[in-house]
């Protein structure tokens, strides 16, 4: 197994959706909640490759643009508020060795005790 295919599979065990997102606001990365969600409950498809805000609004948009530029600033992950699905939104920053911002992923989590 390659680190990248390791990698893959921790990111696809995790029970939240996580979308990672390059500075240009370029979709790079989902994994499979992210992937179930987005394409199977809300019917995009190829989201791989597309701006994020093709699946925002642009109320959403615009707060969005904002917690980006407050991570460059070395901030650290934001809480973006509640989902309409009821889930807890954080924005994290993805950095180089160097420290420079090279993305962000977007994280939705919901209570998964019962």
């Amino acid at each position: 197994m390659t680190e990248l295919e390791m990698m893959k599979n921790i990111l696809d065990s995790i029970p939240y959706r996580i979308v990672f997102v390059d500075m240009d606001h370029i979709i790079r990365y989902m994994n499979k909640e992210a992937r179930h969600h987005y394409y199977d409950v809300r019917g995009y498809r190829d989201l791989i490759g597309k701006s994020i805000f093709e699946c925002h609004s642009e109320k959403s948009k615009a707060y969005l643009i904002e917690a980006v530029e407050k991570l460059k600033n070395h901030g650290n992950e934001i809480y973006l508020g509640v989902s309409v699905y009821n889930e807890r939104k954080y924005i994290n920053p993805v950095r180089d060795e160097n420290g420079e911002m090279v993305g962000y992923f977007e994280r939705f989590e919901r209570n998964l005790q019962k």
